[in-house]
């Protein structure tokens, strides 16, 4: 596991690329149309994953006092996914920076799929309807 480190007055501050991976995955999940992290395309097949793999979905590239992150999402359908990403890189970039004191240079967001409503739950929907 790759670190950070920082110096500091009274010594030196060191930050774990896992560390910055979690901080950049719960930003990236509390955007609204995010459905979940992808594990990134592993035989051509994205995986949901739940809140206890945040860092899962996330890449990071920490040079000395700067980040490079690279985040794979399952959107919602109908969302448009322009807006969705934008959202997630304002919100990824404030809250690594917040949070760790790095330069974010770069979020690259990788839609890797679209989640569709169950067929069973959206039939008993309309039969609610009718």
């Amino acid at each position: 596991m790759e670190q950070n480190t920082m110096p500091q007055e009274n010594g030196s501050v060191k930050i774990a690329d896992e560390v910055v991976a979690v901080i950049a995955g719960i930003a990236a999940t509390d955007i609204e149309g995010v459905a979940g992290m992808s594990g990134g395309v592993a035989g051509g097949i994205a995986e949901m994953l739940g809140r206890k793999n945040l860092s899962k979905g996330v890449k990071v590239s920490v040079g000395e006092t700067e980040t490079t992150i690279d985040i794979y999402i399952i959107v919602d359908y109908g969302v448009k996914i322009t807006e969705v990403s934008k959202n997630i890189q304002e919100q990824v970039k404030e809250s690594v920076e917040n949070m760790t004191g790095l330069n974010v240079l770069e979020v690259n967001i990788h839609a890797q799929g679209v989640k569709l409503e169950n067929a069973d739950s959206k039939e008993k929907e309309e039969l609610k309807l009718n």
